[in-house]
This record gives structure tokens, C-alpha cells and sequence, in this order.
């Protein structure tokens, strides 16, 4: 089983997404990962486990602050 949130619209996308995998992460999924267009490609970070883990990885990549406004 599966649960996907996406995100196209003014806000930052990565926080959006983010908060969106929080509210699925009851269900006890064994990894995470976020997709968004960054210029004229996709750019997909994921890790397994916990969700915090694509969290720490978005944060140690200044991820999490960028202007994107469209994702999975």
C-alpha cells in the first residue's frame, strides 16, 4: 500500500509535501521520498525509514528553502 500527496500552487513546495507525508506516516511505510521540478528537470530524494530521514537529507542539501512550487 501506497500513499501519495502532490502539491502545485504558490506555496513552497518541499514544506508542503512534507506536511502532507506527516499526516500518512501512521501507516507505517518503510521509506519516503519527494519529487519536484527544478528548472527544466525532476530532482527525486528519497531514503528509507522514518520520515525525518528525507527530512535530514532535504535540510543537508538547503532542499527545504527553495522556491518550488510543483511536486509529488
Amino acid at each position: 500500500m501506497c500513499g501519495i500527496v502532490g502539491y502545485v500552487g504558490k506555496r513552497q513546495v518541499v514544506g508542503v509535501l512534507l506536511k502532507g507525508l506527516k499526516c500518512l506516516e501512521y501507516r507505517g511505510y518503510d521509506s519516503a521520498g519527494v519529487a519536484f521540478q527544478q528548472g527544466d528537470r525532476i530532482q527525486i530524494e528519497k531514503a528509507e525509514g522514518r520520515l525525518q530521514n528525507v527530512e535530514k537529507l532535504l535540510a543537508s542539501q538547503s532542499l527545504a528553502d527553495l522556491s518550488l512550487h510543483c511536486g509529488i
